[in-house]
């Protein structure tokens, strides 16, 4: 069982990662944005390369809109006053386990299953 106070550090840690990802999505946006097939600006393999970081660039956006999505959870699991229990067992997922992940979901029992 989590005390109030590892709960609280808990939420500050999700609010800071949650600032610092919307921060990079904002910066990054351009990354993503299609490819300009314009031969005489640009050559054969440069497109390419500008094609396959756009790919990346996108993949990164698609990762990290899926941790804010993880945090957004943890975050109204905490203000619903669920946070730290297996989606599964219904146990207290341990609390080492939730400093390493805060946005974890499932006691080691049941991720291993």
């Amino acid at each position: 069982m989590m005390t109030a106070d590892e709960i609280n550090t808990i939420r500050e840690r999700l609010l800071h990662l949650q600032a610092e990802l919307q921060a990079v999505d904002e910066t990054s946006q351009a990354a993503g944005e299609t490819v300009e097939l314009d031969q005489s600006r640009v050559g054969r393999l440069s497109r390419m390369d500008a094609m396959q970081a756009q790919q990346m660039a996108q993949e990164t956006a698609r990762r990290r809109l899926q941790q804010l999505s993880k945090i957004e959870g943890a975050l109204r699991r905490i203000d619903a006053d669920e946070y730290g229990y297996c989606f599964i067992c219904k146990e207290a997922i341990d609390v080492r386990r939730l400093n390493a992940d805060p946005t974890i979901t499932r006691c080691i029992d049941c991720a291993e299953v």
